[in-house]
């Protein structure tokens, strides 16, 4: 076993301390002698050994003690283990162990508490349960587990009532405390409570342990004592004794606790609390001393001013305890609150002269003075965060200075000895701030407090440092008009001008309140407010205020000078004017079916027209009913993308519009609730668009949109509907289960049609939208609602009437009303009044169908489905060859082309397998009709591929409808001839602009490759989309062509001379003035590379006047340039750096105001001093004169700081005076074991007793030769 001892500083120290003082002196650095070497540890004192077992107690007695002091360390974690007996077990369900409730119990202590817990059951079926965790842990998981698992008993215990706080403990400590010890739950009587009883709950055992413990403590409270004891307040002094000691000697003497009160608190009742004998000793001595003092000591009174009463207490009353401690007498003073001046000193009469003198040394010690200076002066005095004080406080601790607030004079209190030095420097301070320093006071409206301070106190802060003053300005809480401008007085004055012309010019602003629509004050604003602090900046003497949004107020205000703040006015009057200009809104009703074609391909519709007009186009989504197209933006523009969809519209459609003038006081009535009325018109009318103008306008003029037959027919109705508003309308509501609203309609509106032409009335059907589904509105005359109302009561009557009736149909029919999920039957209940159509089960033979339903509408779809056997029975099926590469493009995005035929002609089209081109012809012999042909027919070249053959079933006339409908979407190809050199523009970056053409014309455009060189571009597409496509294709070609014109004549180029040196002048800081020639004349100027051989030549590449223009621009700069002159003067290199400023901003500043190029020298220049000035010749003298001016002022400070530097102590001087110390021997030890014994003393150099990490290490030569492991 091997140990490592640390010998750090402090027990170095502590070594050194228990030395004598010539042995410390050794021990320092002294002569070597044999003393001192007596003087050193001994290596076992250094390093003491670790105890053996083996050795002998008197020989490791010592030694051991320096070890035994290290605490073992002992584990966190501990295991308890605990046994419930069976009859004390509250689950003893044995059937169910580790599943019943007790399982889910230790569970959740273990939750509880962080205890890991394992049961298990003993042969006599009692339960152990060992608890493992932190002590804490353990412990309480022990508490539930009793608590929880273990049958519970209570007991009670009588003790004295006042030995229950005992059992409680501090804060309740010690009631926890047993409580977790014992497992057991002990409730205490309250206080309030006579009973003496202290009740126990909990196992056998704990209640036994608890029980022992409470009578324990109980027992012990009885061993002790408390004893009262009453002795005047003016002898607790003698008994406590100076700073505590004698009441502290007491109790450790007695080990009794004595209780004296403080002087503050006027009892005279000293407690003494402990065992019954110590009390009583206690009690004794204390008497003792009181009957000591009061028989042997006197009084005497004395004056002392009552302002130095707090000197002779001292802090925290230190002082009194010194004098009581030195003299053995207590001093009296009276409370703070009291006007007496007299001082009681009691003790001894042969200390009472020694104490007074006291008294009168420690009252006369401090004394209290004032210096006179007015109160604006105080802060100066006191300095920037108490500099100029701490400078005087640091020499002078024990002085205190006061400053009153509005008070001109300065209170001192300190040392009498240190108060005269500290007077006089305050007064010599004072004195100098009076001389050099002054103030006044200005009055101004408080209302323009803030406006003299500035945004962030910008004005305010700028004054100060200009003029070199404190001004302070009145917070608004104090409404005071009074501004106080302190400092320098010729800065006093200057700032109080500036102040006060501030003030007269904002006397003179102007306030102006614009009336702007809150809903334009955030674009006004812009984003992170960009868009008004360039409002602000072009204004800058402008106050613009927006009001809160939570306000919804629409006043913005402008304050400033009157003439500001107009034009600010006009300004923003031109920016909302603008705003509003931009705005206008208009709602455009499109045909749901062609929202798609105003899309366009890609959105390519919609954007280029909202591009070209520049508004913004809303279309409603997708699901959504609506059919508007909200259009935004300037009028005319709204306009014109307006007219742009409508040609969309009508150019696809057959589309019209009218205008019927109908008296707008009608036009609410026409419109009905929610526009029931008026979208039942739309509806009947095939969808037309009918608008009417908005309320309160006036207008007469409604406008019907849509097919011309269908816009015929809604304005007559319109203008029949108008007519019988103006004579007499009536209105009459009836109900009828939803179901039978599509058979009273009747196909196509037949049904109800006929109702309205035999009566004259208008019948309104609920759309999905509306609420009560149910609800039937009729209007007309009262006369024709009457006759509507009653034949539509019959027709309900009847479809009430529920019968039964069958029809025939062959039951190879049966399959197309059943297929699909019985969609056709779905149609045929949805149509016919949810009339039940039957099909005799699949297998059966039977033709017989069972149709249940009100009768008119069994009856009516016997019909339908007659008819429709009628078709499957004249049904024919046809060829339609179109090449396989083409039945893609026909059946168009998600088969939309394909179903749009199906239900334009009624008719059913399937299109064949798609042929695997890899695949091998087929040899096997083909089966027609399930039979197979003996001989292996020839194949005719001409007969059609079967992947080419559509096949269409329906109607003979139907079918050839159809096949002509899906020719007419064969795409077809034609070349358009294109020069090879455009092909590369037409395609654009990474195809954009030949996708962009695609997109827009609906067709596939194909460019030939690049090494064909060929002219021919192919189109192919539908016909009707060839000829736009082909075009626009020609357009972009001219739009090409003039665009390579136009390049050609952009790539004239210039050449110019111009000398080197001027390159740098003509481009600008940071290219600013090329820059801006470039933008001017709208060209390209190069300048030559390093490595080029014409270093005087500039390229200017564009138009060929404008190049003109743009090196007569280079030429008057050059010309400017040849006029200027250079000239070097020297300024003092000390002044450089202050004359270029930070970061340059010094010398900036004199090249802008004198329009002059100032060169310093660089580091290591030959002459340090010599600075070049280039320019015209008037603005250099001008700037040479100003530089020399500056070096004359910056000079001065210069001068003045070297002096300073020169009284200044140098850095590191410090280690120059200190005595050179001599070489440091380290730590020397007597009787170590190299020096004791034949050992040596380790190598350290060696490699073998100290062996790097890693390193091999030769073994060691033995004898016995090389060790084997």
């Amino acid at each position: 076993m091997s140990s490592v001892a640390v010998l750090t500083q402090e027990s170095f120290n502590e070594h050194r301390n228990g030395l004598l003082p010539e042995q410390a002196g050794a021990a320092s650095g002294g002569p070597s002698s044999a003393g001192d070497e007596e003087a050193l540890p001994t290596y076992k004192d250094a390093f003491p050994p670790l105890p053996e077992k083996a050795s002998s107690p008197e020989g490791t007695q010592d030694s051991a003690n320096a070890w035994t002091k290290i605490k073992p360390l002992k584990s966190s974690v501990i295991t308890q283990v605990f046994h419930v007996p069976l009859e004390e077990r509250k689950y003893k369900d044995i059937s169910q162990f580790g599943e019943g409730d007790q399982a889910k119990i230790c569970v959740d202590i273990m939750h509880k508490t962080g205890a890991h817990l394992e049961l298990s059951m003993a042969k006599d079926q009692g339960l152990s349960i060992m608890v493992s965790g932190k002590l804490d842990a353990v412990m309480k998981a022990r508490k539930e587990i009793v608590s929880r698992l273990q049958t519970q008993a209570s007991a009670t215990v009588a003790i004295p009532k006042e030995h229950h706080r005992f059992v409680i403990g501090k804060n309740g400590e010690k009631l926890q405390e047993l409580e977790l010890k014992t497992a057991t739950k002990i409730q205490i009587p309250r206080p309030d409570d006579p009973s003496n009883y202290i009740k126990i709950s909990g196992t056998k055992e704990g209640l036994e342990k608890a029980k022992h413990e409470i009578l324990l403590i109980s027992a012990e409270q009885d061993k002790r004592a408390v004893e009262r004891v009453n002795i005047d307040k003016v002898y607790h002094p003698f008994i406590t004794g100076a700073f505590n000691k004698t009441v502290g000697e007491m109790m450790q003497e007695t080990g009794a606790r004595i209780n004296v009160p403080p002087p503050s608190v006027n009892k005279t009742e000293i407690v003494i609390t402990g065992e019954k004998e110590q009390v009583a000793l206690a009690v004794n001595l204390i008497k003792k001393i009181y009957e000591e003092k009061k028989k042997n000591a006197t009084t005497i009174a004395v004056e002392v001013k009552k302002s130095q009463h707090k000197y002779v207490i001292g802090p925290k009353g230190n002082t009194l305890q010194e004098i009581l401690e030195k003299t053995g007498v207590s001093v009296e003073i009276p409370p703070p609150d009291s006007s007496s001046e007299t001082v009681i000193l009691r003790g001894e009469p042969d200390r009472l002269g020694q104490a007074l003198t006291e008294v009168y040394a420690k009252a006369n010690s401090y004394t209290v003075s004032s210096v006179s200076a007015p109160s604006w002066l105080h802060r100066f005095i006191i300095g920037k965060k108490g500099q100029n004080l701490a400078k005087i406080t640091q020499q002078m601790p024990k002085v205190h200075i006061e400053f009153t607030e509005g008070e001109d004079r300065i209170t001192l209190e300190g040392p009498t000895k240190d108060m005269q030095l500290v007077q006089s420097q305050i007064e010599a301070i004072v004195t100098d701030l009076v001389s050099r320093m002054d103030y006044t006071e200005i009055s101004v409206d408080p209302k323009f407090h803030r406006h003299l301070i500035g945004k962030g106190g910008a004005n305010i802060n700028r004054i100060k440092d200009l003029h070199k003053v404190s001004v302070r300005i009145p917070p608004d809480n104090e409404k005071s008009n009074l501004i106080r401008i302190e400092g320098d007085p010729q800065g006093v004055q200057e700032a109080k001008k500036e102040l006060l012309e501030l003030a007269s010019r904002m006397e003179n602003e102007r306030t102006k309140d614009m009336i702007i629509e809150q809903r334009f004050h955030r674009a006004i604003i812009g984003q992170k407010g960009e868009k008004i602090k360039e409002v602000r900046e072009k204004f800058p003497e402008v106050i613009i205020n927006f009001p809160d949004p939570a306000q919804k107020s629409d006043i913005v205000q402008l304050r400033g000078p009157r003439t500001e703040v107009e034009k600010c006015s006009k300004f923003m009057q031109k920016i909302v004017a603008e705003m509003v200009e931009n705005s206008f809104t208009v709602s455009v009703p499109i045909f749901k079916q062609f929202h798609k074609n105003i899309i366009g391909k890609g959105g390519a519709n919609i954007k280029k027209i909202r591009e070209e007009t520049n508004t913004k186009i809303d279309l409603p989504a997708e699901n959504s009913n609506s059919e508007m197209i909200i259009i935004t933006g300037k009028k005319a523009n709204c306009e014109a993308a307006k007219n742009r969809i409508l040609a969309i519209q009508k150019e696809l459609a057959n589309i019209t519009e009218m205008e019927v003038s109908i008296p707008s006081k009608l036009h609410n009535s026409l419109i009905g609730s929610k526009g029931r009325f008026v979208r039942s018109i739309m509806e009947e009318c095939g969808g037309v668009h009918i608008h009417f103008p908005s309320e309160g306008s006036g207008i007469d003029t409604v406008t019907i949109r849509g097919p011309a037959e269908d816009v015929e027919k809604a304005r007559r109705q319109l203008l029949s509907l108008a007519e019988e508003k103006q004579t007499k309308s009536h209105t009459a509501e009836l109900r009828a289960k939803p179901e039978y609203h599509k058979f009273l309609i009747g196909k196509g509106g037949a049904n109800i049609r006929k109702v309205r032409d035999s009566t004259g009335a208008r019948i309104i059907f609920p759309t999905s939208d509306d609420k009560d589904q149910e609800l039937i509105t009729v209007v007309g005359t009262e006369e024709a609602v009457g006759q509507a109302q009653k034949e539509l009561e019959e027709l309900i009557k009847s479809l009430d009437n529920i019968v039964e009736d069958f029809m025939t149909v062959d039951p190879k029919h049966h399959r197309y009303f059943v297929a699909r999920r019985g969609q056709v039957l779905r149609d045929l209940a949805d149509e016919y009044g949810g009339v039940m159509v039957s099909f005799p089960r699949t297998g059966s033979q039977s033709d017989k169908v069972t149709l249940k339903g009100a009768k008119d509408c069994v009856e009516a779809a016997k019909k339908r489905m007659q008819e429709i056997v009628e078709d499957l029975d004249a049904q024919v099926t046809m060829e339609c060859v179109i090449a396989q590469k083409f039945h893609r493009s026909i059946m168009g995005p998600k088969g939309s082309r394909i179903q749009q035929i199906t239900r334009d002609h009624n008719v059913q089209i399937k299109f064949p397998d798609r042929e695997d081109p890899q695949a091998p012809p087929a040899e096997a012999p083909v089966q027609e009709n399930g039979e197979a042909v003996g001989e292996v027919k020839e194949i005719n070249p001409s007969t059609p591929k079967k992947c080419d053959v559509i096949v269409l079933s329906g109607r003979k006339e139907r079918c050839e409808a159809a096949v002509e409908a899906l020719k007419a979407l064969v795409p077809v190809s034609i070349e358009v001839e294109v020069p090879f050199e455009l092909h590369r523009y037409i395609i654009g970056q990474k195809g954009s602009g030949i996708r962009k053409m695609m997109d827009e014309y609906e067709v596939n455009i194909q460019v030939p490759a690049p090494e064909l060189q060929s002219d021919i571009i192919s189109i192919t597409g539908l016909v009707n989309h060839l000829d736009r496509a082909k075009d626009g294709l020609l357009d972009r070609v001219k739009e090409l062509q003039a665009e390579q014109e136009d390049r050609a004549l952009r790539s004239f180029k210039l050449t110019i001379t111009v000398d080197p040196k001027y390159h740098p002048k003509i481009i600008g800081r940071k290219g600013a003035i090329i820059t801006q020639i470039r933008t001017e004349h709208d060209v390209n100027i190069q300048f030559p590379e390093k490595n080029d051989e014409n270093q005087d030549q500039i390229t200017i590449t564009g138009y060929e006047q404008n190049t003109m223009s743009a090196r007569d621009a280079i030429q008057t700069i050059v010309d400017e340039l040849e006029e200027m002159i250079s000239e070097d003067i020297t300024l003092d290199s000390r002044v450089h750096a202050r004359i270029i400023g930070a970061r340059g901003k010094g010398i900036r500043k004199i090249m802008e105001e004198f329009k002059v190029d100032l060169r310093f020298p660089q580091s290591g220049a030959a002459d340090p001093n010599v600075v070049t000035v280039m320019g015209r010749p008037e603005f250099v003298d001008e700037a040479i004169d100003h530089l020399l001016n500056l070096e004359e002022e910056y000079m001065a400070d210069v001068v003045e700081n070297e002096s300073k530097q020169a009284y200044m102590k140098p850095r590191g001087g410090g280690a120059t005076a200190e005595e050179p110390r001599g070489p440091s021997k380290g730590f020397v030890v007597r009787e170590a074991p190299w020096t004791t014994s034949s050992e040596k003393a380790p190598d350290m150099s060696s490699s073998e007793d100290f062996p790097s990490f890693g390193a091999p290490v030769a073994a060691k030569a033995s004898p016995w030769g090389p060790k084997r492991f």
